[in-house]
């Protein structure tokens, strides 16, 4: 039985083209005991590829984290399975802001230790001891206390295209960098603050929140359901709109448009902008801001001795990589010093 993607990406997308089927973009997360991840994850994988399921799904003992994309059509019996799992039962779909039928060209179905990085032993606290969730109208309302501190628990990089007015934005690659950070930062105001969380979806929240509340925080909040659902309310509700710019995503969309503000700026030529791109050098693939002007320019590279790489000929250029490792400086952006700037 097949329990493996046997489609390359470029395969897929020509599929897609051709199907010209209406594709929902969604995500979820849930904590709970799963005991064979591995069983779970096939089960899942059986379902989910019948029902023309793409995406990026971690498994774990601990739960489960997904990001998908399926046929609009197929919405409901995807509703329908999930259902049938106890622990997932009326679980909140996070739909996408903005959709594409490209977001996601695989299924990935993937047993981890941890459904979220982040670095901790949870054996320290109880993770179900979290705080308090509010809803937008919730935040907006405690955002405007002078008590209240707004914590961006994303990466600088996701802030960095937008992010709430006047939030605490942690300059961090990573997760589980930042908790040390905020603690660090914030820890004066244990008692006397009410510290706000939110992120994407809501997962770094959730485990966020009950790693503080161990560590002293006294009031505890984090926003249901991340900017997502923070969205999709203030238009359904017609509440002010507090977050400014993009809302950076895990896909191929890259980013779903919240406001009309550009509060980014290219990494190479200081041009408002606020689309990330890859580097086009296969040994870099830096993760950075870069205009239309600059991408012409540079040929889709972060600076010209990737250019130099990416214009040599195939063959040199995966002898050239051979036994390198990028992976822990893709996410450097703007702060390498790799960028060209001119």
């Amino acid at each position: 039985m097949q329990l493996y993607n046997k489609l390359s990406s470029e395969e897929r997308s020509k599929l897609l083209d051709a199907s010209n089927k209406k594709r929902t973009t969604l995500s979820f997360y849930q904590y709970a005991k799963i005991h064979d991840p591995k069983q779970f994850r096939d089960q899942l994988f059986i379902v989910w590829n019948n029902l023309d399921a793409l995406g990026r799904i971690y498994v774990a003992k601990e739960g489960i984290n997904a990001q998908l994309s399926l046929p609009s059509m197929n919405f409901m019996k995807f509703q329908d399975h999930l259902n049938s799992i106890s622990f997932l039962k009326d679980i909140r779909l996070n739909v996408a802001v903005e959709q594409d039928n490209k977001s996601f060209l695989k299924l990935t179905i993937k047993v981890r230790d941890k459904i979220l990085a982040d670095g901790l032993n949870d054996d320290l606290f109880d993770v179900t001891k979290k705080g308090v969730h509010l809803n937008a109208k919730a935040f907006n309302d405690l955002m405007q206390k002078n008590n209240s501190i707004v914590v961006d628990m994303r990466n600088h990089y996701e802030s960095e295209i937008g992010h709430f007015k006047n939030a605490v934005l942690p300059d961090v690659d990573t997760f589980r960098d930042s908790l040390d950070i905020i603690e660090k930062d914030l820890g004066t105001h244990k008692e006397d603050k009410n510290i706000m969380m939110y992120c994407t979806g809501g997962i770094r929240c959730e485990k966020a929140s009950a790693y503080f509340k161990y560590k002293g925080f006294k009031n505890v909040y984090q926003l249901e359901g991340g900017i997502i659902e923070y969205i999709r309310q203030v238009k359904e509700e017609n509440l002010q709109n507090n977050f400014v710019g993009k809302n950076f995503v895990f896909d191929n969309r890259r980013a779903e448009k919240i406001s009309d503000e550009i509060i980014a700026s290219c990494h190479q030529c200081g041009e408002p902008f606020d689309v990330h791109t890859n580097c086009a050098n296969d040994a870099c693939h830096l993760l950075f801001i870069q205009c239309k002007k600059c991408q012409k320019k540079m040929d889709n590279c972060c600076s010209y001795k990737c250019l130099e790489i990416k214009q040599m000929p195939y063959k040199l250029q995966k002898k050239l990589r051979k036994g390198q490792k990028n992976s822990n400086d893709i996410f450097k952006k703007g702060r390498t010093k790799n960028i060209t700037v001119y």
